[in-house]
């Protein structure tokens, strides 16, 4: 499966996808407080198909008649998420996990809904027919494969997308030999090769923070309602929309880089959630986790391998030369020697070359993994 993102084109005929997504964000709402009332009188969640079966009355009553302009599937789709949310919140909250059920959204605020077998067409060129009207899109590449949905979808700008999600079928992926590398996050460089390297973020967020302080300050200056105060908030989201994008463009252009020169790519799987909590606004701006799922899809893509290793590894405190592991070591500490074998660390540069070599130890144990007991061996 691949999805595929196209900008619409800017037109008048949008007025009615805004609207039709307003619609979407009222029936989000109006099922949530079904799901509320009823599990507050019966102790239990409500069933999706007598969800749908009522939604299909409600749209013959005259009160909920303008659900009909958003389309059977689409509301279908609504439905669907609300019950694998729910669905998810009680699974985790029967494990002990802490997650919030799903919850009231603001109209205003509600992003998309999504066409499924019907409601829309593709047309010659860079057109499409969402629900019988007709819109044009950035066409940048040829949609390959067989469409299987169709979202629009709003930005906080209120620029509005398309996302083509292809069923693409069994793509021949060249599988690669090359030369291992191992990378270690950290703080001060977004990245450390096993190979002495250095990767530096340029931290988007840091660098255009003075333009996002001053658009804030300009925004909470506007009178609530008034024309200037809308103009002010599509500023500020668009600095938050560029800042995302620059963000995004590093992420991919790395990411791309180290799969196609190593393979495979080896890396600690690191607790970011604690890590969030701990350094805040420092580990959003550098994006690990986005660029941890953008290195995986670049690794598939270009027939390399990304390897992941055991996040209590101690990496920074084990020796490379002679595997000696310190007992502590503080994060104030940059470098340290080896009492056994006086080899002097960078401690970056140390836990890179570590989770390498961790990463081909488990490369050489899967190849020499002994047949099943059920394979046929010829002799």
């Amino acid at each position: 499966m691949r999805t595929y993102v196209f900008k619409l084109y800017q037109s008048k005929k949008h007025r009615r996808l805004h609207r039709t997504i307003d619609v979407a964000g009222c029936i989000w709402n109006h099922l949530i407080a079904l799901h509320r009332r009823y599990y507050h009188r019966y102790q239990k969640s409500l069933n999706i198909t007598r969800i749908q079966l009522h939604i299909t009355k409600l749209k013959k009553t005259k009160r909920f008649a303008f659900w009909s302009t958003l389309g059977s599937q689409a509301i279908q789709d609504i439905a669907q998420r609300i019950d694998r949310a729910y669905r998810s919140f009680f699974r985790n909250l029967k494990h002990g996990l802490k997650t919030a059920p799903p919850n009231f959204r603001a109209v205003k605020k509600y992003r998309s809904f999504t066409l499924k077998q019907a409601g829309w067409k593709l047309l010659p060129k860079n057109r499409v027919v969402i629900m019988g009207k007709e819109y044009k899109y950035f066409k940048s590449r040829e949609v390959a494969g067989k469409v299987k949905t169709v979202t629009v979808k709003r930005d906080s700008v209120g620029d509005l997308w398309l996302f083509f999600v292809v069923e693409e079928g069994e793509v021949p992926i060249e599988v690669r030999s090359g030369e291992i590398v191992g990378l270690d996050f950290g703080l001060k460089t977004f990245l450390t090769t096993s190979k002495g390297e250095y990767i530096q973020s340029h931290l988007f967020f840091k660098r255009n923070a003075k333009l996002l302080k001053d658009l804030s300050r300009k925004l909470s200056r506007k009178k609530p309602g008034s024309n200037n105060r809308s103009k002010a908030r599509l500023a500020l989201a668009r600095a938050h929309r560029r800042t995302a994008n620059q963000r995004r463009d590093f992420h991919f252009k790395t990411a791309l880089a180290l799969a196609r020169e190593y393979v495979p790519v080896v890396v600690e799987d690191l607790n970011l959630k604690a890590m969030q909590r701990l350094w805040g606004r420092k580990i959003s701006d550098l994006g690990h986790a986005a660029f941890l799922n953008i290195l995986s899809w670049e690794c598939f893509k270009n027939g390399s391998r990304l390897l992941k290793i055991d996040r209590f590894y101690p990496s920074s405190k084990t020796c490379s030369k002679c595997g000696y592991a310190l007992a502590e070591l503080p994060l104030s500490m940059r470098s340290w020697q080896c009492p056994i074998c006086s080899a002097v660390h960078d401690r970056d540069i140390n836990a890179a070359k570590n989770i390498q070599r961790v990463g081909a130890s488990t490369l050489k144990r899967e190849d020499v993994r002994p047949a099943s007991a059920g394979c046929l061996c010829r002799s």
